[in-house]
Parts: C-alpha cells; structure tokens; sequence
C-alpha cells in the first residue's frame, strides 16, 4: 500500500523515509478544477509540513492579482500518498516499484493568505465550508462518483486524434473492448493508493470507459476525483493513448458524464433512510432532492462548467435533459437507486454532472442546495417513472416539468441570481469563475466549426 491513514505530520515524515520517496508534490487546484503543483526535494517536507511553502497567487487562474499575490500552501498530512509508478521507467513504468528508482509523493494542499488564513479563492476551502455547515446540522456528508473517460489514439507525432481506441460498446468484452488492459492497469493503480474500486467497464460509445469507487466523506471524494484524472491519464499514456473527460469529444457519441451517488449520515447512521416511507426516502432526504431541484439551474453552471457541457445534455443520447427524480426512470435527472441492502444504501444519484467540473466547487454547490432544502423544508416535485424523452411539449407542460439551462451563458445567468448557490462559493470564487467562464462563451461565439464550414461554404 502507498498511503498511510490516519496520518499526523510526524507520520507522513516517518512514512516518507521508511519508503524511500525522493519528491513530494504538493498540490491544489485553480477555480477551473486544472491539479497544479510545486515538487519539493523529500528533505523539505518536516519543512513544509510545519510552515507550508509560498507561491505566487496571481500565476494561478482565478486566484489573486498582482498585487496580493503572496500565498502559501498548507500541506494535508491525511492526503499524503505516493504514486504507483517510477521515475526510471526502464523496466516499464508499472513495474513494482524498488530501491534505486526515484519514487514521488503527493499531498493537498489548502490555500492560506500570508497571515495563515484561509484563502476565500481555494476550492477546496469552498467544500470545506460547506461540509462544515454540514457538520453543524449533525451531518456527515458522502458522495460516490461514476467518472466516464474516452481513450483516443495518438498520431505518429503523439499528437492527440479523435480516434476512438475500439468500438465496443456497453459492458463488451474483448476484442470489441480494446480498453481492458488500460483498465486493469488504472484500478491496480488506484488501488494501490486506497482507493476502493467498485467496478469498471467499458460504456456506451466505442472506447468511452468507466471507474467508480466507493463513496467516502465528500471532501475526501473531490480529492480523489482530482487524481483519479491525473492517474487515468498517466496511465493511458504509458500506453500511448490519451485518456480525456472532455464531456463530448465525438459528435454522434453518447457524451461522458459524472453520475454522483449522494447521502447524508448521522452517527454512524443514513440519515436518507426511513423504511416507512415511499422509495424509503426520509424527509431529510426528500427535503435534501427538493434543494437539488430548487437549485439545479446555478447547479448546472458549476457542475457542467463548459460550453463543450451543454453538447452532452442534449435528447437522446443518455444525459437528463428535464428536471425530474424517479427510483426506476434512467431518464430522470435525479434517481433513488433501488439496494438490497436500503439501510445503509439508500442514497440520491444525481445524472447531470460531468468530469470537467472542479469536483470542489461542484460539490459545495450541490450539497448547500441540499442542505437549504432541509433547513426550509423544500418538498420535491412528484416523481415522474415515465420516459421523459418521449413526451411531447404539451405533456412536459402539464406536469410542470422544466429543462435544465441548455447553454452555458443560460446557466451562468441563473447562477449569479441563485444567492445560496453564490454563498457556498463564495464571492471571490464567483467573480472569477463568471469572468473566465463568460471569456469561454464569447470565444466559443466567435469560432467558425468544421459543422458550419462543411454545411455552408460551398452551398451559400
């Protein structure tokens, strides 16, 4: 194993010598959700571990300006793992690791101002309240992902193509599923570093793939997420593919998403679960569904955060498109999974996300909303268990079924009005998160496709 938890500061040091690491990352995030990192010599870390490291704010999107730019990063101890492959790939980069080979580390970081306080632009600091106003509520927040990923070929330049690394389709096996080596290698690698891999297969459109773990305190989930990514893609590479969690990178392809399982507990106990009840969903729970529908639209903006997004949550091709919750209907936004073992399992899996967001702010969105549907006792509409994609206009009209933002620019409007959605990030990360995001959609704007070139050029 590559981790070591519970870890204190002296247990990470201890740790660290006893393996024989040689370069430790401390990472964070910008308000994208991109990993950035600076990479210290492993004799640093008692260092940066008592004083943390400074770095310059305004080279991070988002984060300061010039003119504040002094920041420093506070290492986690509890995030301190150490990656599954080598420096010296002679031997193969997934060759167990041994004396003699430089071996590297990562530990989070949380962002802090220059006199130790929280910096209010951190997306991890964002979660990190949220889930503490969780904490005050007598909550334990948990989540469990379902990333989806493409692996595309590389040209003879290394140069990433759009061709799809097979054509299999969902659940195939090979040879159809031309990724089940890949996959073997990220789930060995992932479970070296303690993750709790659930399953993997391949999905829908030919060479679109997916991981899900076990759902875990949510701050620790976003943290996975983040390298979930970065181990997917470094793998991928080994063997020359690229792995990308582009929402919808083909066109005529089922895009990729991020279904997001989501539970609440209290003392050791689901508090979503209430065997009495319809779909034995609690009223926390039902209340919790409500705030999810009463935000989703300024959900939608954080949680689907490009203008690539709004190509997957399109019909017919497996997105949600209607705001809607259902046990059985997999066309609903918002599902109540059936389990054997409801107790424990009773959970929300919310189907709009996808794995370009910044799990961070994303999540801090979603569980607020959550929790403001509990602290203002919001009923959730009735479930709908038909199939939303068939309906018409009129019968969407009757009952009151609305869609979620079709465009990025729609959905970055509904945020700034949406004031529980702006207070779990912040204003700081609001201001940023709305500039970049409305820099994307006047570039995007101004950008002549292929589609258009091919349809028009020789026609008009």
């Amino acid at each position: 194993m590559l981790l070591i938890e519970p870890a204190t500061a002296d247990d990470v040091v201890e740790f660290a010598t006893e393996q024989d690491v040689h370069f430790v990352r401390l990472q964070f995030t910008d308000i994208s959700g991109i990993p950035k990192n600076v990479e210290v010599p492993v004799r640093m870390l008692p260092t940066v571990l008592r004083d943390g490291i400074a770095f310059d704010g305004s080279s991070i999107e988002g984060f300061a300006r010039i003119y504040e730019s002094d920041m420093y990063l506070q290492p986690d101890p509890e995030t301190f793992l150490i990656y599954p492959w080598r420096e010296d790939v002679t031997e193969g980069p997934l060759a167990p690791i041994s004396n003699g080979h430089r071996r590297t580390a990562r530990i989070i970081c949380d962002v802090k101002t220059p006199d130790g306080e929280s910096f209010p632009g951190d997306p991890r600091y964002a979660l990190r309240r949220a889930a503490g106003r969780a904490a005050d509520l007598g909550f334990t927040a948990c989540a469990g992902p379902e990333p989806e990923f493409f692996l595309l070929r590389k040209d003879s330049d290394g140069d990433v193509t759009l061709n799809t690394h097979d054509y299999g389709g969902y659940f195939d096996l090979a040879p159809l599923d031309l990724g089940e080596e890949v996959r073997k290698d990220i789930v060995l690698a992932l479970d070296s570093m303690g993750f709790n891999i659930e399953a993997a297969h391949h999905e829908v459109a030919p060479a679109q793939h997916e991981i899900n773990f076990r759902y875990s305190d949510i701050l620790d989930t976003a943290d996975k997420i983040v390298t979930f990514k970065l181990v997917t893609k470094t793998v991928a590479g080994f063997r020359d593919l690229h792995a990308t969690f582009m929402p919808k990178p083909i066109t005529g392809q089922s895009g990729s998403g991020m279904h997001l399982h989501l539970s609440l507990f209290r003392d050791g106990v689901n508090a979503f679960y209430d065997p009495d009840q319809p779909y034995n969903l609690s009223s926390i729970a039902r209340h919790f569904l409500g705030g999810l529908v009463r935000h989703i639209g300024a959900i939608t903006a954080l949680a689907n955060p490009t203008v690539n997004s709004y190509k997957r949550l399109v019909p017919g091709y497996e997105a949600p498109v209607n705001i809607s919750w259902a046990r059985h209907n997999r066309s609903a936004l918002i599902r109540v999974p059936s389990s054997a073992t409801p107790a424990t399992s009773t959970r929300l899996e919310f189907r709009s996300p996808d794995p370009s967001c910044n799990p961070y702010l994303a999540f801090a969105a979603i569980l607020q909303s959550g929790l403001d549907g509990i602290r203002r006792e919001i009923d959730p509409p009735e479930p709908v268990e038909e199939d939303i994609y068939s309906m018409t206009r009129e019968e969407l009209s009757s009952r009151s079924i609305d869609v979620l933002p079709r465009s990025l620019d729609e959905a970055l409007d509904v945020l700034q009005e949406d004031e529980v959605v702006v207070e779990s990030v912040g204003s700081h990360i609001l201001e940023r998160f709305l500039a970049a995001r409305r820099t994307e959609t006047a570039e995007a704007r101004l950008e002549v496709t292929p589609w258009e070139v091919q349809r028009y050029l020789h026609s008009l």
